[in-house]
This record gives structure tokens, sequence and C-alpha cells, in this order.
């Protein structure tokens, strides 16, 4: 007994120990300095070499004013580790809080010096000053350094310190300057750019960075150049403009068609189909590879099959899936081809039984999981398509299983859900969804998100879900490409629902439906409504976007959409559509959008 009673006291005792360092960055970090240092204190002469204990207690008494403690502390650690030069630093900045500039500045400019013999101190020293926000004398000691041992590479410091005064033209060409000594630190510097650069062309940040990139793309030709530009281009969603600079770096020497290849799939998941077209145009043009010649000629049928509207265009489209087939075969090596022309047989050309007799072939001839995975989503959408809900839900349920944490598992799991809310079964479905909101898929958490909202917001005051239902109807019909029936259906929704919470949902949906059917007016009326009935609405920036793309695009009412953009802006200052309804309405002016 008694064993056990100093075990759990030896327990407790640890536990205690091990807590103390949390507890006292708690009192740290809520300004306790006083209790704070009560445990920095021990924990401080017990490790000395822990920095943060150190640190931590430094600025502690510096903050209640106790600088002859602070002193103290400083020398004393001195002592002990003479080989940590950065500490003088730490004197001086002691007191300069005390408003001793003079004797301040002696120990700073008696630090810069030991540079002159020691560059290699330099990173610590200069760290000890940007951690005292003395961001000038942090410069001059990299600059020192840097003259002594040109071989050091202080660029990214240095850059960092012109970020933190504000100085973003020096911060950009201290990391490009390090790009062009070395590509290696792409990258890296690359993701340092990042959090300054935003979607906005507009921004005077984006449009410095691109001026130095320009500048230095003329005087000094370099392939990180255009790479950079590419990618800025890409942030700024102007993909054709992205494409340009891939194809001179293809042209000049970079004979891998990678990075265009992505540049094709990414504008194509955004529906920049033009640009997405003339990429895989390019890449069949530049490639002997059947693998490559596959991929391309796959994703130019499926624009073409967006683009399509007549019959015959859609005759011609399955033509060109048969020479494909003729060319290729129906094997494994195929897989992706099948599954591309299971979509269209079904969604498009309304031969669903076709459909599901390919993907049951291919299925025969996979040969791993992942591509079954993919067969199986795909004839589950099928199945889908032909109302058979049960058998849908039990092909994606099995690739949720055998294909677990994997982004097809979670595809799978979000077709769960949403089949689930196609027939109704919504409590179901939202068990599902509120798992896929952390899923490591954005657009996945997105639509699992966007797809709760629309179930709760719906079902709170309707016992039994009879708007939900009629929507969802709709919904299911609109999925499996009917869209005259879905527009029927929320038209009678609508009639029978009037002033309740789906009525702006009905009215969006129509107005999509009408657009994608090139019912343009009777979309732009649909999206007036919204904006007319619900001024609070969850979906009336949406309204004003689309609306405002709708006079821009289709109904060339060039004055009607800048309104609608400048809503947005003026209205919406939170709206995800604020970026891109600033760029337009810019455009739309006359100003040029470089």
């Amino acid at each position: 007994m008694q064993k056990k009673i100093l075990l759990f006291i030896f327990l407790v005792t640890q536990l205690l120990v091990a807590q103390k360092p949390k507890l006292a960055l708690s009192f740290f970090k809520k300004g306790d300095y006083k209790e704070a240092i009560m445990l920095y204190k021990p924990l401080h002469e017990k490790n000395p070499i822990h920095r943060d204990y150190f640190k931590n207690l430094l600025i502690s008494y510096q903050q209640i004013e106790k600088y002859a403690d602070a002193d103290k502390l400083v020398r004393k650690q001195i002592e002990k580790f003479p080989n940590q030069v950065y500490l003088n630093i730490e004197i001086g900045y002691n007191y300069q809080l005390q408003d001793q500039i003079e004797k301040a500045k002696q120990y700073y400019e008696e630090t810069l010096n030991l540079i002159k013999t020691y560059p290699n101190y330099g990173f610590s020293i200069g760290q000890a000053f940007k951690q005292n926000y003395l961001l000038d004398y942090a410069l001059k000691t990299y600059k020192i350094a840097k003259t002594i041992n040109p071989e050091l590479n202080t660029e990214i410091s240095e850059a960092q310190i012109y970020g933190e005064k504000g100085d973003l033209k020096k911060m950009f060409n201290s990391y490009l300057n390090l790009i062009e000594k070395d590509q290696k630190y792409y990258s890296s510097i690359q993701r340092h750019i990042a959090i300054f650069i935003t979607d906005d062309s507009k921004n005077k940040t984006n449009i410095l960075f691109k001026n130095l990139l320009l500048k230095r793309a003329q005087s000094n030709p370099n392939n990180s150049w255009n790479i950079l530009l590419s990618w800025l281009f890409m942030q700024q969603k102007e993909y054709n403009k992205a494409f340009t600079q891939e194809k001179s770096l293809f042209q000049r020497k970079l004979k891998n068609l990678d990075r265009i290849i992505e540049v094709g799939l990414i504008s194509f998941e955004n529906n920049e189909l033009e640009t997405a077209q003339n990429v895989f145009n390019f890449v069949l043009r530049n490639t002997q590879d059947s693998e490559i010649t596959l991929y391309a000629q796959i994703y130019l049928l499926q624009i073409d099959n967006q683009l399509a509207t007549t019959t015959n265009e859609f005759e011609e489209i399955d033509k060109k899936y048969q020479n494909l087939f003729e060319q290729y075969g129906k094997d494994n090596e195929t897989i992706n081809l099948q599954i591309a022309y299971a979509n269209f047989l079904s969604f498009t050309y309304n031969q669903p039984e076709k459909a599901i007799k390919i993907l049951n072939r291919a299925l025969v001839v996979s040969n791993s999981k992942f591509q079954e995975g993919s067969i199986q989503i795909k004839l589950a959408d099928v199945l889908v398509y032909t109302n058979q809900f049960n058998q849908a839900l039990l092909l994606y349920s099995q690739v949720q299983t055998e294909l677990k944490n994997s982004i097809l598992a979670q595809t799978a799991r979000f077709k769960v859900a949403q089949t689930s809310y196609f027939k109704g079964d919504f409590k179901w479905a939202q068990i599902q969804l509120k798992v896929l909101k952390s899923s490591t898929s954005q657009l996945i958490a997105n639509d699992a998100l966007n797809l709760n909202l629309l179930i709760t917001n719906n079902i709170e005051n309707d016992s039994i879900h009879d708007a939900l239902k009629g929507y969802a109807t709709a919904d299911l019909l609109a999925f499996q490409n009917k869209n005259k029936l879905a527009i029927d259906t929320l038209t009678t929704l609508l009639i029978k629902f009037k002033g309740q919470p789906i009525e702006d949902e009905a009215l969006f949906k129509q107005a999509e439906l009408f657009t994608k059917t090139k019912n343009y007016t009777q979309a732009k009326n649909n999206y007036l409504k919204i904006i007319e009935i619900n001024q609070d609405g969850i979906l009336i920036d949406d309204a004003s976007y689309y609306l405002a793309e709708l006079y821009r695009k289709q109904l060339n009412n060039s004055e009607k959409a800048k309104v609608m953009y400048q809503k947005i802006i003026f209205e919406f200052p939170s709206s995800i559509y604020l970026v891109k309804a600033r760029k337009k309405y810019r455009e739309l002016r006359g100003e040029i959008v470089n």
C-alpha cells in the first residue's frame, strides 16, 4: 500500500513539474509578469541553457521595470556562457528601456565590432537585435557579416526585416537576389513571398512584385523570373497569362510539359475553358508520349462536351471517343478514358445502361484499389442518375471503407451524404456532412458546409420537410442534367412555398439552370427577385455577383454590371466575391488591369 502511495505522489509531482513551463508561459502571455517571474526563475536556474526560460524571465523583469534584476540576470548569464556574445545586446537594450541611450549604443557598437572578427556570429547577433525590435541594427549586422564573408546567405534574414519595416521593394529584391545567387532557394522563397501576395491583380504589392520580376527578366533573363511570373498570374487567376509564361519556359529549354499541364488542369477546374483548350492543344502539338497524348485528348473531349449544344456536336464527341478506344483499347491503361466516356454517355447522351456496362467491364480490368475506387464512384453516380439510390449508396460506402482517409474515400462520403439528401434522408446526410467539414480537401469541405447549411436552414421550422424534399428533387434532376424538369419542379416549389426560407435558394438554383440553358432574361429576373425579397439573405451577395456577371457576359449591359459590382464593393466588404467584383468593376470603367 505504501509503495502505491509513494508512486502516486511521485506521479503527481512529475505532473506538476511538467505543467510548470506551460503555466509560466500562460502567465507570460496574459501579462501576469509577477506570477511568470515566480515560475520562470526556478526553471531558469535549473536549466540556464534553455533560451526561452531566460528570455521570458528577462522580459518579465523589464515589463515591471525591475531593470536592476534584469541587468543582474544577463550579466550572470554572460559569466556562464561567455561565447554567447549576443547577450551584450540584452544589456544594451535594458539600458535603452531606461532611456540611457548612449550606454545602450555603446553595447550595440561593441557587439557589431565582434562581427568583424567572427562574421559567423552575424546570425545570432542579428536575431538578437531583431527580437528586441532593433531592426536597423539587425540590418547593419547582416551587411557587416556579408562584407567580410560574401558567401554568407543573409538575404532571407534581411528580407524578413525589410518586410517588418514595410519596405516591400527591398524585401522582394533581397529574396530575388538569393534566387539569382542559387535557384535551390526558389521553393522556400516562394513560400515567404506568398504571405504578401493576394489574388487581386490590382493590389499594389502584386503590381510591385510583378514589375520587379519583369525588370529582372528584361535585364537578366532567368527561368526563375518566368516561373515566378507564372505563379503570380495563377494566384491572380489569370491563367492565360500564366500559360504565356509557361510557353516561354518550354520553348527556351525546359522541355517538360508538367507545368503547362498543371495550368490546363487548374484552368479547366475553374471553368476557364478557352485557356484549358489552348493548353491541351499545345500539349498535343508538343509531345510524342502516348500517355500524355491520351490525357490531353480526354480533357479536350470534356471541354467539347461542356461547350456542345446540338445533337450533331454530341454525336461528333461520341465518334471521337470511339476513335480513341480503337487507338488505345479498353484495358487498365485507359481507365480514365473509360470513366470519362461513361460520364458522357450517362449525363450528356442519356445512355446510362451503356455507361454501366462500360464501367462494370472496367472493374474487371482495373489493377489497383484506387482505380477500382474511381470506377465504383462513377458507377454509383450513374446509378444515382437512374434513381437506383440504394445500390449507389452501397458502392460509395464500399469505397469509403476500403480506401479510408484518402481523398477518394472523402469524395465517397460526400456522395453518400448527397445521395441521402436526394432521397430525403436529411438526418443521415447531416451526420456524414459534419465529418466532412474538416476534410483535407478544401473543395469537399466547402461543398459539405454548403449542403449542411442548406439542410439546417430549411428543416428547423418544417417538421415534415416538404419544402426541402421538393428542392432536393429539383437538385437531383439538375445532377442528372435534366435541366427543364428541374426548372419546372422549382417553379412549382416557388408557388407552393412562397415567402418561406426555401424561396431564395430555389430562385438561385433556378437562375443557375436558366443560365445553363441560355434563358438569360429569366435568370436575371430570378437574381433581381432574390435581391428584392430578402435584403438580409445569405444569398444576396451571390445573387448580386452572378447578376453582374450575367449583365457583363451574356446581356451586354456594362452599366448595369458596374452597378452590381459596385453594390458588392460597398455593401458586402466581407464577401468572397469582393476581389473579383473590384477587379471587374475597374475593367468596365476602362482602367488598365495588368
